[in-house]
């Protein structure tokens, strides 16, 4: 009887590939799927604006704080098993996300589900890479990679699709059968081929350090711009608390002989320049895509459903581009894929920093398309320069604490852009106030052809006040926009502080 050993060994990688891609799609859709549901998730809930914000937020800092645990749980309990684990429980965690019938409820359970998808990404890369030969793992990279990148494009799509034309609960149920499938499928694949199980001990400290200035941090960035920063004895007490608890974590986890973040993994040169040029640039990338959507949906009268559609474009070449990438890593420095990355990006943000309140959806979505060009050759490179030379034995941890900085970035770069945002308003709308007055010559004219036309005064007032605001936010997107073009082309040379060999060959995972 003839074996089938081979044309399984060739299916397994293919279709877990797949499995894990699906998962991983899930849990990074859900970081910006809620941002265009918003207004009515929180005008379902009976909440304030403000107060919505904590749905993205507890989401993001959960996810941040756990992803460091995934080394450790993994090690004591097998990597396979603790991601069926965790994708089980994030679909659980999605169907109370939809089940929810209050903000604090919403917020808990959104919690839950951030948790589980800190170590979801994480285990989803290192079991990737250990099933795959050396020489085929810059493909499979690349397709994963794809997945986180799209994924926060696609966001915004369905979300408003979704939200528009059924329920907003609805984005969070649709995660039901994809995650049972995942969890269901990548176990029933890889339980006969578990990874070694090690027990260590929990660095409890450090995880209590790392709890508190992760969580004061995030919540010092999304309160800062409405209580005025350090005006506000609150955000004080929080800063200090932020600079003394992160300087012992610092101290212990240097020192401490099992670390919940394994530091000794910056002394690998290629590991910290790539991980700080991949977190930077994703805080960067993720917070405009967020400031793109508000800005379509609260001033250019976009619903959520059409900036769904503007912001979409954004996939086609990094869905077309990327197993190209993929297989150009093979043979192709990726510290070139990663420059051109950063160089197509800052293009795309210089580009929008022009945009004018006149701007029609070609305008706005042509930068879109351009920037799936450098989302695809975005991730699979600095990942790869990442993991390079890293020993089978610390994968996990290496993958974790990747992600855990990035997924840190991303929440902060969202707070921090929205802050810069709405301060820059503040301060365009103050500059612009002072040429619209009954003295100035253009305000007269303006406002005597609406009063002739038969508009009331109060209405002609009206009329000022929307195009104040409207210029205003305008302008202060511009400025976003364009200091995040200037970061990015900052961070090219970090990129090349790396050093060859990547490891493309020599990156080992245990089987």
């Amino acid at each position: 009887m003839p074996s089938t050993a081979p044309a399984d060994e060739h299916r397994t990688p293919v279709l877990l590939t797949l499995l894990l891609a699906m998962a991983t799609f899930m849990q990074v859709l859900d970081l910006t799927i809620a941002n265009v549901s918003l207004p009515a998730i929180t005008g379902d809930l009976g909440a304030a604006t403000s107060q919505g914000a904590w749905v993205i937020t507890s989401y993001a800092v959960a996810n941040a704080i756990t992803v460091p645990l995934t080394g450790w749980l993994s090690d004591r309990y097998g990597q396979a098993r603790m991601f069926a684990i965790a994708t089980a429980l994030f679909t659980l965690a999605s169907f109370l996300c939809g089940l929810s019938w209050t903000l604090p409820m919403l917020i808990t359970a959104r919690v839950l589900q951030g948790a589980m998808a800190g170590f979801m990404v994480p285990l989803s890369q290192s079991l990737l890479l250990g099933n795959y030969p050396p020489e085929k793992r810059g493909m499979a990279l690349a397709i994963w990679g794809m997945t986180v990148t799209v994924a926060p494009i696609v966001g915004p799509l369905l979300g408003g699709w979704i939200t528009d034309n059924a329920h907003w609960s609805w984005i969070f149920f649709i995660n039901v059968p994809i995650g049972a499938i995942a969890a269901f499928g990548t176990w029933q694949l890889l339980k006969d081929r578990e990874t070694p199980l090690r027990r260590r001990p929990l660095d409890r400290i450090g995880l209590a350090l790392l709890v508190i200035w992760v969580g004061c941090l995030q919540v010092l960035l999304d309160k800062g711009n409405e209580l005025d920063w350090m005006s506000s004895n609150f955000i004080v007490a929080l800063a200090v608390i932020v600079v003394v608890s992160f300087s012992l974590f610092l101290v212990w986890e240097l020192t401490d002989s099992h670390p919940i973040v394994d530091l000794e993994l910056f002394r690998h040169r290629n590991f910290g320049m790539s991980a700080l040029a991949l977190s930077l640039a994703y805080g960067l990338f993720l917070g405009s895509m967020v400031i793109q959507s508000l800005w379509l949906q609260t001033q250019m009268g976009y619903t959520a459903q059409w900036a769904g559609y503007a912001l979409a474009p954004v996939g086609i070449f990094a869905v077309l581009l990327a197993p190209l990438v993929g297989r150009g890593l093979q043979h192709t420095d990726p510290r070139r894929f990663a420059t051109v990355a950063f160089i197509v990006f800052a293009i795309c943000f210089f580009w929008r920093a022009n945009f004018t309140t006149g701007a029609d959806f070609a305008t706005i979505a042509l930068p879109q398309l351009l920037q799936g060009v450098a989302v695809a050759m975005f991730f699979a490179p600095l990942v790869s320069i990442n993991v390079g030379g890293i020993a089978p034995e610390r994968m996990a941890s290496a993958t974790g604490t990747q992600n855990f900085l990035r997924t840190m970035c991303g929440s902060f770069g969202t707070s921090l852009s929205i802050a810069l945002w709405t301060r820059r308003e503040s301060l365009h709308r103050a500059q612009l106030a002072e040429h619209i007055s009954i003295y100035a010559p253009q305000t007269a004219e303006f406002s005597e052809r609406l009063g002739a036309a038969g508009m009331p005064p109060d209405q002609v007032h009206g009329v000022l006040e929307r195009i104040l605001a409207g210029q205003a936010n305008m302008l202060a997107t511009n400025d976003v926009f364009w200091l995040s073009g200037c970061l990015l082309i900052i961070l090219i040379p970090v990129i090349w502080l790396a050093r060859p060999p990547f490891g493309r060959a020599s990156v080992n995972v245990a089987e």
